[in-house]
């Protein structure tokens, strides 16, 4: 016999589907608003603590505008101004790594793995040593190199993309570094100490025309990832399956170049902070459970950098760490978990 739904069993069952669907939208919303707290929170420690603390209310007066001798230059000079470097170039990293891992569908397949990062930085090393440019021309250049890097390595991994993508970028990586300690056996004393700053990713140097134009290039590109993203959970099924539904490989590739920008424009701010986009999508995607979100990647991203950065300025006395040992000290472990887990085939095309 044939069972019949009355209007009852119907309804009740709708909207237990329908509570189904919204549960995890509940969770992501929860999620980014726990990181945005944590955020919060971290950033305040950044700037109100330390070997020179500063209150709350004092805080407030020096955004105000008060001059309090000693505290107003100490952060607006020197503390808040890192912080927000620090939260921008996060923000960069973290989308840029879920991005790439999403759509390549490969927990490896970040800018640190497959080449983006080190075409920006050799191509900032090659400035330094051998061009002698600084400053905002630096930057353009590693904006530059690391896009020229990412197309060559799609075009040599062909249309087929995915495991191959990655393999063809872990290659020119390898390339990269060599050109990289080329350049620097060429170095003399003050540009190795510059090289060596840069390679290790730093934010010692922030300042507010940095953080301007960072976050300037935040406001162009973050709503146009936003824009993007509606594809990207598509694009997680799979390319045959994307294409079924409407979402054609250059939709993929567009969302690749514009977690390329992201990539580059962190790197020419604070050099290439190891690991941070690695880790950051895959710890969003824990959060919120196995759900793709690219803010919760982004929250994820600058949380690890500002703290990072705080553990790297006070961990040792009387020694500034730079924030890339920290993040590299962190992410190495989680890639040889990834690695010692099987987890890194699991989603690859």
């Amino acid at each position: 016999m044939t069972a019949v739904l009355v209007p009852e069993d119907l309804a009740d069952r709708t909207e237990r589907v329908e509570r189904a669907r919204r549960a995890p939208v509940r969770r992501e919303r929860l999620v980014v608003a726990v990181l945005s707290g944590v955020l919060l929170l971290v950033v305040a420690a950044r700037v109100l603590l330390g070997d020179f603390t500063v209150t709350i209310p004092d805080f407030v007066r020096i955004l105000a505008g008060a001059d309090i001798p000693g505290a107003t230059f100490i952060v607006m000079e020197s503390k808040l101004p890192r912080a927000l470097l620090g939260v921008t170039v996060g923000l960069c990293l973290g989308v840029a790594g879920a991005i790439f891992q999403s759509s390549l569908r490969n927990p490896l397949a970040s800018p640190d793995i497959i080449g983006v990062s080190m075409g920006a930085s050799a191509t900032a090393v090659f400035g330094i040593v051998v061009l002698g440019v600084g400053g905002a021309d630096l930057s353009l250049l590693a904006v530059a190199g690391a896009l020229a890097v990412a197309a060559a390595t799609r075009w040599v991994a062909g249309p087929a993309g995915g495991q191959r993508l990655v393999l063809v970028g872990v290659g020119v990586a390898a390339v990269l570094a060599s050109v990289i300690q080329y350049l620097f056996t060429r170095a003399d004393e003050w540009d190795a100490h510059v090289v060596l700053r840069w390679l290790t990713g730093s934010l010692q140097q922030a300042d507010w025309p940095t953080v301007r134009w960072l976050a300037l290039a935040l406001v162009v590109l973050l709503p146009l990832t936003a824009w993007q993203a509606r594809d990207l959970r598509v694009t997680e099924l799979g390319a045959d399956t994307a294409a079924g539904l409407g979402v054609s490989p250059r939709r993929t590739d567009l969302m690749l170049a514009t977690g390329v920008v992201l990539v580059s424009v962190a790197v020419a701010a604070a050099g290439p902070v190891a690991f941070v986009a690695f880790t950051a999508g895959p710890v969003a995607r824990a959060l919120c459970g196995g759900r793709t979100s690219l803010v919760a990647a982004g929250l994820v991203g600058a949380c690890v950098v500002v703290g990072a950065d705080y553990v790297a300025d006070y961990l040792l006395a009387d020694v500034n760490v730079p924030v890339g040992v920290v993040t590299g000290a962190a992410g190495a472990p989680f890639l040889l978990w990834l690695l010692a887990s099987g987890r890194t085939g699991r989603r690859a095309a």
